[in-house]
């Protein structure tokens, strides 16, 4: 339960948008959720389907089990990917082990994959700048991991060895623009002839909410980012609130975190994998006197239908459905996915 608004002190609300769910996140969502209404219990997911604590718990109170190592999962259930991407071997071990497979990687993430893989089979040293440890660039490397160094830092690239082979230069999504930018500009110098694609390895949705944040923070007292620690583009927000000049920044799973003393004027943004719940209840706590500002950069309309082999799933069940009820396949309505929004999945999942 969240707290009450207190006497609010709060004369403004700047509100970013984009904020929230990313194209991605949607689609992994829906799958997910897909799933746990198709299948009896458990589910199992390899990794977190997306790094959000409430959207974990949320289908974990439905059943699902998360897993680190796909041998955890017994054999014969169902099993989802998530959203970040995993190594080749993982998915080959899934489809051997599961009753029913659904990869659910961003299809962004699935671009990068194959650029590693088609540089590497064309005698290409690849450099790629992620986090260490994070879930996409571990499942990235996997894809080649005798033909990839991963960097994230400038002493990092002046660390790497001289290349006689060619030189190709991908990236995690989730990075922050300024994250990458530097490293990207000591790799060009180090290597004049670098190869990269012809479109970045960064995602639109991570740019689009740093670009609405960089837009309002400058106005604010307070910066409220939504979002988990483990959450890579919610941590690249939160950093550039910081050094946007914002004095007060919280990084929040939940409302309850925030403090009671918030005052004057307040921006509000959510990561790529927080719900638009959260940013309600933070909204109503904070009880702004003067309302709320909508702080517009750009509208995001890219979508991304959910894996093939659902959608076959879907269609068989559907059609299924209408012969048993004697209805007519000719008139049969078909599930309008676009339409429907992973938040009100999501807020379904808690009846």
């Amino acid at each position: 339960m969240s707290p009450t608004a207190s006497d609010s002190r709060v004369e403004l609300v700047l509100l970013a948008q984009p904020r929230g769910f990313c194209a991605g996140v949607e689609m992994a969502i829906k799958a997910l959720a897909w799933m746990v209404r198709t299948f009896p219990a458990p589910v199992y997911c390899y990794h977190e389907i997306v790094h959000n604590k409430l959207v974990v718990d949320r289908f974990k109170a439905q059943g699902v089990v998360f897993v680190d190592d796909i041998a955890d999962v017994p054999v014969g259930n169902p099993i989802m990917l998530s959203a970040h991407g995993s190594a080749p071997d993982v998915v080959d071990a899934a489809r051997s082990r599961g009753s029913y497979v659904v990869d659910s990687v961003c299809p962004l993430v699935t671009k990068v994959h194959h650029e590693v893989k088609v540089r590497a089979g064309k005698g290409f040293r690849i450099v790629y700048v992620g986090h260490e440890g994070h879930e996409e660039a571990i499942g990235t490397m996997a894809v080649a991991p005798d033909a990839i160094d991963r960097v994230e830092s400038v002493a990092e690239v002046d660390q790497l060895e001289n290349s006689e082979q060619p030189v190709a230069l991908l990236a995690q999504t989730t990075l922050s623009h300024r994250d990458w930018q530097a490293v990207a500009v000591r790799v060009k110098e180090r290597f004049p002839d670098v190869w990269t694609p012809g479109r970045s390895d960064l995602c639109f949705a991570t740019t689009n909410r740093q670009a609405a944040l960089m837009e309002l923070a400058h106005r604010c007292d307070v910066v409220v980012v939504i979002g988990s620690g483990n959450s890579s583009n919610t941590r690249a927000l939160e950093q550039l609130a910081i050094e946007e000049g914002c004095e007060r920044v919280y990084r929040i799973n939940s409302v309850d975190e925030l403090p009671s003393d918030l005052s004057g004027i307040v921006g509000v943004t959510a990561g790529a994998s927080a719900p638009e719940e959260l940013v309600d209840e933070v909204l109503e706590f904070l009880a702004p006197l003067g309302g709320i500002e909508l702080v517009d950069v750009t509208e995001e309309d890219e979508y991304f239908p959910p894996p093939r082999n659902i959608r076959d799933l879907q269609t068989s069940i559907e059609t299924a459905a209408t012969v048993l009820l004697g209805g007519s396949l000719l008139h049969r309505p078909g599930m309008d996915d676009r339409s429907l929004g992973a938040s009100d999945v999501l807020a379904s999942l808690k009846h």
